[in-house]
């Protein structure tokens, strides 16, 4: 019990070690404590004690002249690397997430999120007000992305699509690799204005703007119609029961008879099973109202906006694909 209270310590320190930097230093020689305190201006001993703190649980070596080395799991760390979590790292433990991890109380008292009674506003109001912040966060969401697209990509076959729209899909990484790999298809991106800009800049550098469109709106009004595939990843958990069915009902209205959508997600795992996405549902509630759900929850969800789950397909990250069609027996006059 007491090494498990003693994570959080764990999770700080990985922050610390990833907001310095650490690891790109020590990418090419291991070096002392007092060196990595000279690059990062910080304290020479208190270097240390968290450079051994680090290497008693793996992310660091200490050697026997006193220098510190990488080991694979501090390579993450680095921020030149495939599948760098160090973005990540420094949004868990930066003023943007942390303050409302330790407000966790007051989301399970209340049920309301705990950013909101931290900052006095959402999240999003937030990160649309501090670019620093937002800079963070988007960093980390596209680190997230890369990290998922050839799991995503090796598990689905979209050779039968002919147009894709990405609903909320960020700058349009996971629509990018598509599209290059499938040449047949059409991506259209649906975002907000700001990320359509930068988005478009991507499309065109990556040779890929004749078959990529971006297209500004509100997803909660109306998204692009006509598509034969849809495509939410990670779009539903930042939303409560209310407004995810609303999300869902207007990708429905959206949707010719034929097409489907996919919902790319983490799916909650039994009771007692062990889960990171159980404790992200936390995160999600905490920050954002949120909520990672189970297969069950989705299939009540997908329902209420005449969506059917037609399958699950696991990947080797922690996100599966959900394929839903429409629930044509629901409309007027269906047999």
């Amino acid at each position: 019990m007491f090494a498990l209270l003693m994570g959080c310590y764990a999770s700080q320190c990985i922050a610390v070690a990833a907001d310095l930097r650490i690891s790109d230093y020590l990418h090419e020689a291991p070096q002392r404590p007092s060196d990595l305190a000279q690059h990062t201006q910080c304290d020479a001993r208190a270097m240390h004690r968290l450079l051994r703190a680090l290497a008693g649980i793996g992310v660091f070596n200490e050697r026997d002249d006193g220098s510190f080395e990488l080991t694979p799991t501090g390579e993450l760390l680095r921020s030149d690397v495939p599948g760098s979590l160090q973005s990540i790292a420094r949004l868990i433990g930066s003023e943007l997430q942390w303050p409302t991890l330790g407000n966790l109380s007051h989301t399970v008292r209340t049920g309301e999120p705990a950013f909101e009674h931290v900052f006095g506003m959402s999240m999003w109001e937030y990160l649309a007000t501090n670019a620093d912040a937002r800079a963070l966060f988007q960093s980390s969401m596209s680190a997230f992305s890369t990290a998922e697209v050839r799991a995503i990509l090796d598990n689905y076959d979209f050779s039968d699509a002919i147009t894709v729209v990405d609903v909320a899909g960020g700058q349009g990484t996971l629509l990018a690799a598509i599209v290059d790999k499938y040449p047949h298809v059409e991506g259209i991106l649906f975002e907000q204005p700001e990320v359509t800009r930068e988005a478009r800049d991507q499309f065109v550098a990556n040779g890929l703007g004749h078959r990529c469109r971006a297209i500004a709106g509100d997803m909660f009004s109306t998204i692009p119609t006509g598509a034969d595939c849809y495509i939410m990843k990670s779009v539903l958990h930042d939303w409560d029961d209310e407004r995810a069915t609303r999300l869902l009902r207007i990708c429905r209205d959206a949707m010719v008879d034929r097409a489907r959508l996919l919902i790319i997600t983490r799916v909650v795992r039994p009771a007692n099973e062990p889960d990171l996405s159980k404790f992200q549902d936390l995160n999600m509630l905490i920050n954002l109202n949120g909520a990672e759900r189970t297969a069950d929850e989705f299939r009540e969800l997908l329902g209420h906006a005449d969506l059917q789950l037609h399958e699950i397909i696991a990947t080797p990250s922690p996100l599966s694909i959900l394929v839903c069609t429409p629930d044509t027996s629901s409309r007027p006059g269906a047999l």
